[in-house]
């Protein structure tokens, strides 16, 4: 009679194969984590933005988009402070500093409408907004009722990059016109015809 089954010898190869499978694929497997990181904290601000003109539009006055830094970056609280470098945002009618974790309100300053902590998704992720002279940091965007920007020192553009050096990412950017308009592009793109191109 026959016995049927793998052989110690069968398990050991098929194990060896498999671990050098895996090995081989980490690097790409991490950096296509942080790529999706980008995309998701880049989608994110993106929303927050769109919020806000929405926002200002369908209350006709003016509504802002901060970005802010928090303690817990998983958690919208009231250790919040204005920041560039943070991919946690919040819409309100006021500054929302210290007031993050107040309840949405359309009487009660600061008129918190929502907001969104980066998460701990976000913590691969590099944030970057500046003005238009594409310098100086940003940390506010101000709509009026026709979804126009109003606030002169407002993000002219949020660059979302990965965190680790020598990585080839596939790195994001929000750009918001004067006139209000919010589009996401690739930085890395040349080709004038690439709808990507920013």
């Amino acid at each position: 009679m026959r016995q049927r089954g793998f052989s110690l010898i069968e398990i050991v190869v098929t194990i060896a194969v498999l671990a050098l499978i895996l090995f081989a694929a980490l690097p790409s497997l991490g950096t296509w984590l942080d790529n999706t990181r980008i995309r998701n904290v880049a989608d994110s601000l993106q929303n927050g933005l769109q919020v806000a003109r929405g926002e200002a539009v369908r209350r006709n006055e003016s509504v802002s988009f901060w970005l802010v830094s928090l303690e817990d970056p998983s958690v919208l609280a009231n250790d919040c402070t204005l920041s560039a470098s943070s991919g946690s945002w919040v819409v309100s009618v006021y500054s929302p500093l210290k007031h993050c974790g107040d309840p949405p309100s359309t009487i009660s300053s600061p008129k918190l409408v929502t907001g969104r902590a980066v998460g701990d998704g976000g913590g691969h992720v590099g944030v970057a907004a500046v003005q238009s002279d594409l310098s100086t940091g940003g940390v506010s965007v101000t709509f009026n009722g026709f979804g126009r920007i109003v606030n002169s020192d407002y993000i002219r553009q949020i660059d979302v990059t990965g965190s680790r050096s020598g990585v080839s990412y596939r790195d994001l950017r929000i750009a918001i016109t004067p006139a209000g308009q919010v589009r996401m592009c690739d930085p890395k793109v040349s080709d004038s015809n690439d709808p990507r191109k920013c």
